[in-house]
């Protein structure tokens, strides 16, 4: 993926080396991918937030201390500009995607944490890995999950971190299409079998978000090498639920996915990626995931 050179985001927050504690990291912490993996499937099959098994797992609640102001990147910081790369065009993307539809686009920011940060939606764990919180439109990162992604859970390449932004990317325009707040009300009248039934088609939706972007990145820039896209679509297959459950010993346990099955979440990305059309992304009126 050929970036450098590329506009930055003036919308990261680099909380980073501000005090906020945890000890959490995916990426030097002290928690393995192992206990991830056993909170992220404890959590999908006994309906336990998985940031209660991850403090229970590690001694600690995981709380957040004296968080310091947000500042920039420093500017030597390779990944945190690699990021801001992404974020901008994924800003360029969506401007031009939601203009066509005769709407404005507001950028999500991005916040760069270590170990645990106070966010709108309660305190964010590194260990949970990157995640968007509705609650301040915010996406968050420890930057040390792509470590992770590329040395534990075996998908290395440029373009497989930048499918994770995308895809944190693709919840806020959820968010902003009030996506987020119509599957929220429906969970609320669910069972956990129909809410985890729900959580798959939002999860899979912003996979095909993520291609989307993918899709209109590649037409403007020309920034991909051959191999970036099988390089996202081997990240999918990494964190698929069923892959999960399997690196963690268990029964594969359809009923108990959150996010979809490996080859849902490279279907998905791929009609996104092809098709570049949002509204080929409708996993909520597909009989078939």
């Amino acid at each position: 993926m050929r970036w450098e050179g590329e506009r930055e985001s003036s919308n990261v927050e680099d909380y980073r080396g501000g005090g906020g504690g945890g000890g959490f990291g995916l990426g030097g912490g002290t928690l393995s991918i192992g206990a991830i993996v056993i909170a992220l499937v404890g959590g999908a099959i006994f309906g336990i937030n998985p940031l209660t098994i991850l403090g229970l797992l590690s001694g600690g609640g995981g709380q957040v201390q004296q968080q310091a102001p947000a500042h920039q990147p420093p500017a030597n910081d390779r990944t945190a500009k690699f990021a801001s790369v992404v974020l901008a065009n994924t800003e360029d993307v969506w401007t031009q995607v939601f203009a066509k539809g005769g709407a404005t686009y507001q950028p999500t920011r991005l916040a760069l944490f270590e170990g645990a940060v106070r966010t709108g939606c309660g305190a964010g764990q590194s260990a949970m890995g990157p995640f968007y919180c509705p609650a301040d439109s915010k996406v968050y990162i420890d930057l040390g999950f792509y470590r992770t992604l590329r040395d534990q859970l075996g998908a290395p390449g440029e373009f497989a971190q930048a499918y994770v932004i995308a895809h944190e990317v693709g919840h806020h325009v959820q968010h902003l299409l009030g996506i987020t707040d119509k599957v929220d009300q429906m969970r609320a009248r669910s069972n956990q079998a129909q809410g985890n039934a729900l959580s798959v088609r939002i999860e899979l939706q912003a996979d095909c978000f993520a291609g989307v972007w993918a899709h209109y990145s590649q037409e403007s820039k020309q920034w991909l090498d051959p191999g970036d896209i099988e390089s996202a679509l081997n990240a999918a297959q990494k964190i698929g639920d069923d892959t999960l459950q399997r690196s963690a010993g268990r029964a594969v346990v359809p009923e108990s996915f959150t996010h979809g099955s490996s080859a849902q979440r490279q279907r998905w990305f791929t009609t996104g990626w092809k098709s570049g059309s949002v509204k080929s992304c409708d996993t909520f009126s597909s009989a078939s995931l």
